[in-house]
């Protein structure tokens, strides 16, 4: 397997971040401010004013997008998903699996460093039994598993990785980057490291990405950045 350089990889992650919604339109101004609402009161506890008001915005406005409070909690949650998998969306049966995989795994770290409570706010829902997202679970996020699924399944047909499990191989990117987010304090305090600076994240990135790509058959001994 060739060497992924770190300029590749780290172009190959801001591309990501620029194929995201427009930044500055009001809809995605909202849902930023609605986000640090719901993760900082829940559901229920998150007030429509409020996120007016930490939008700058008249209250009439929010509503004009979004129709009611669910319908933006709703929006919030498969924004945050839609960003996650945004490094994993494109890649086909043609793509390096080694590659596509590192992109996928350094974004999401990259993102569990950044935006922690966004994966907090997604935790927060599977926990509660996904009373507000079970739909959509079943729907549009089943079904891009399903595609990615048989994206690794085509690789694993033309002998670029070894057999593994498809879901359960995405569900371990997922888990395995967003524990630092979620259980941030721990892992820090474990590690004894002050906070999760780039020095963490790159060394995080590292292992992870070792380790899994390993798991698939595709990581040298050593790797070299």
């Amino acid at each position: 397997m060739k060497i992924i350089s770190a300029s590749r990889i780290i172009h190959m992650v801001n591309k990501t971040h620029r194929e995201l919604p427009a930044p500055g339109s009001i809809k995605a101004h909202i849902l930023v401010a609605a986000k640090a609402e719901f993760a900082q009161y829940g559901f229920e506890g998150a007030r429509m004013q409020r996120v007016a008001d930490r939008a700058a915005l008249p209250k009439p406005n929010i509503h004009y997008h979004f129709k009611s409070k669910q319908q933006l909690y709703l929006a919030v949650l498969e924004r945050i998903i839609e960003s996650w998998n945004l490094a994993f969306d494109q890649v086909s049966e043609a793509s390096d699996p080694a590659e596509a995989l590192e992109a996928f795994i350094r974004q999401k770290l990259r993102q569990a460093q950044q935006d922690p409570a966004a994966s907090r706010l997604f935790a927060n829902e599977m926990i509660q039994g996904a009373p507000n997202l079970k739909h959509y679970l079943n729907t549009s996020m089943r079904a891009w598993v399903q595609d990615r699924a048989k994206v690794i399944k085509q690789w694993m047909q033309a002998g670029k990785i070894q057999n593994v499990d498809p879901e359960r191989l995405i569900f371990l990117i997922w888990s395995a980057t967003q524990h630092y987010a979620d259980f941030q304090v721990q892992a820090l305090s474990l590690l004894n490291r002050a906070e999760f600076d780039d020095p963490v994240l790159t060394e995080t990135a590292d292992f992870l990405v070792t380790f899994i790509l390993r798991g698939c058959g595709l990581a040298p001994d050593s790797r070299t950045t």
